[in-house]
């Protein structure tokens, strides 16, 4: 007769020391992270007086409120620049996301100068982000600028790209597919070239034509790299800052200045400080149901799929 063995009893060091590898991690997590977040959450409850020698005073939700009312003299740029932030993140999403994956099959093809290619689409995003927006402020200048020579050049009218109401927010738009699209190009690549090549000769073999192949085994197969570069870009673009101070700062009549930038044209003004925090907390949300969104999304996809 065969007896169970007992499992021997770890020690207290034993048990302890997986948590301590991780106890400096979650310390900076608590510092750096969680904490900064419950103070600025409690601190957008607040209304903070201009003397520093006054105490805060509590007011609730009503900065929230102050953020959504149009006679405020917040609110009255906080709803339009909510809208210039969406508009910008949408639109930036649904171009940059299929223009990298173009470039990605591209890429992946066997084509002259590949070195040269792979350089041009990721170069510039090697480039630091106020020196791509410089550059871009050159081209789209309304006298001296390439782009508006090329038009005049043909025969058209110069346009006033980031001094029109109705181009600037669209420039800004530009700028940022031109700086991200390449990066996420990279994801894209590596995602395509680790998927077996057996699988496409399989499909080959029963008749699938390129388009098929393309629909039913590379866009399923990469499916986590689309959720990823989804999620990063779409926080990308609501971090836009550094871009608007080379192109207009946001104006005319703030119809390209996103909800980051607002947030940092505010933070100077001390009586504000209860309005950035609510800002802040605004964004921090957004942010968070999108990505939400985004993951029960795909995994609910992938368990259809599955099933």
């Amino acid at each position: 007769m065969q007896t169970t063995p007992v499992p021997k009893r770890r020690s207290l060091a034993q048990i302890a020391f997986p948590y301590l590898l991780i106890a400096p991690t979650l310390v900076l997590v608590f510092l750096f992270t969680l904490l900064p977040a419950v103070n600025t959450v409690i601190d957008s409850l607040y209304s903070i007086p201009r003397d520093v020698r006054e105490a805060p005073v509590f007011v609730g939700l009503d900065n929230y409120a102050d953020l959504f009312d149009p006679a405020h003299f917040i609110g009255s740029n906080f709803v339009p620049v909510i809208g210039n932030t969406l508009a910008f993140a949408v639109v930036t999403v649904l171009v940059s996301v299929p223009l990298a994956l173009g470039f990605a099959l591209l890429l992946n093809q066997k084509i002259p100068f590949m070195g040269v290619w792979r350089f041009g689409i990721f170069y510039p995003a090697l480039l630091p982000l106020i020196g791509a927006a410089s550059i871009w402020a050159f081209l789209f200048s309304d006298s001296v600028g390439v782009i508006n020579t090329i038009l005049r050049g043909f025969g058209g009218a110069g346009v006033n790209w980031l001094g029109n109401p109705n181009t600037v927010l669209a420039s800004v738009i530009v700028v940022n597919i031109w700086k991200q699209a390449g990066y996420y190009m990279i994801f894209y690549l590596a995602g395509i070239q680790n998927i077996s090549r057996e699988l496409y000769e399989a499909a080959g073999l029963d008749g699938a034509s390129k388009w098929q192949a393309f629909r039913y085994l590379t866009l399923p197969l990469l499916n986590r790299t689309t959720l990823f570069v989804l999620v990063v870009n779409f926080i990308f673009a609501f971090q836009t800052v550094e871009q608007l101070q080379a192109l207009g700062m946001g104006n005319p009549g703030n119809r390209a200045t996103l909800l980051l930038y607002l947030i940092f044209q505010t933070i100077p003004e001390r009586r504000n400080w209860g309005y950035v925090n609510a800002m802040t907390v605004i964004l921090v949300l957004l942010l968070l149901g999108f990505t939400i969104a985004n993951f029960t999304l795909f995994e609910r996809r992938r368990r259809g799929e599955a099933g």
